[in-house]
């Protein structure tokens, strides 16, 4: 069978976190559950411990959304899982949407699956800043990768083995991992798909995309991410190209 973990960032989520829980275990029984208490300010870790049959690692520093995620991806490859599930722990993320995600990585023979708000028209509300990063994320992958990806910042993704055991032994795994993995691994030859799924708004707290700095902040930073995978990518093609000319 199958060996599916689901992995749950949270930071300062404690009014959102048993609900997730809870719409969690219903709806996707036989997946294991991983939270990641990025040092939480509040009572997080506390609800997520009286929570029976979850799986729980209370980092000892803050180390942001990426650095959660990223333990979560080498606690994966440590006890053996072949896929992952990457779930927000605000309540944006519906459950019973993922077992969609995980047919399509199934019948399209992906290695990742976004769930994408934009796929089709709907009603989801999205600020001005992150609907104009979207779009020109968009644009990039279109003209780099010549694929159309239609959400590359969702992070309501599910991840095949070879995927997240390269995430896992990343020294340098960046702290926004949106457009600029996409792109990594797109041009790595690793196949992803999308699928239109439903999502809420947050209920309770506070984005870490909220305000206009941080969303400016993150454009910027993906921005460089981006122009850093597409050199990378460069040099490894020369570097190819020279070896294959001398063994010629």
């Amino acid at each position: 069978m199958t060996k599916t973990l689901i992995i749950i960032p949270a930071y300062n989520e404690e009014k959102n976190i048993l609900k997730v829980l809870q719409e969690v275990k219903e709806d996707l029984v036989g997946a294991d559950i991983l939270v990641i208490d990025d040092c939480s300010k509040d009572r997080t870790r506390e609800v997520v411990q009286n929570v029976k049959g979850v799986n729980l690692i209370s980092l000892p520093v803050n180390l942001g959304y990426s650095g959660a995620l990223q333990t979560g991806f080498k606690f994966a490859v440590e006890n053996s899982y072949d896929i992952v599930i990457q779930f927000d722990g605000d309540g944006q993320h519906i459950a019973s949407e993922a077992k969609a995600l995980i047919n399509v990585l199934i019948e399209e023979n992906a290695d990742i699956v976004i769930g994408s708000r934009f796929k089709k028209e709907n009603d989801y509300n999205h600020s001005f800043f992150r609907k104009m990063g979207t779009n020109f994320f968009k644009v990039i992958i279109r003209s780099v990768c010549k694929v159309d990806i239609t959400d590359p910042t969702s992070g309501f993704q599910v991840l095949r083995k070879s995927v997240f055991q390269n995430y896992a032994l990343m020294n340098n795994y960046p702290e926004y991992p949106d457009a600029n993995l996409i792109i990594d691994m797109l041009l790595r030859g690793f196949r992803v798909s999308e699928y239109q799924v439903r999502m809420r708004n947050r209920e309770f707290g506070e984005s870490m995309h909220s305000g206009i700095i941080k969303p400016v902040k993150y454009m910027i930073k993906m921005f460089y991410a981006i122009v850093f995978v597409l050199l990378k990518s460069q040099r490894l093609s020369k570097d190819n190209n020279k070896f294959k000319e001398s063994v010629r």
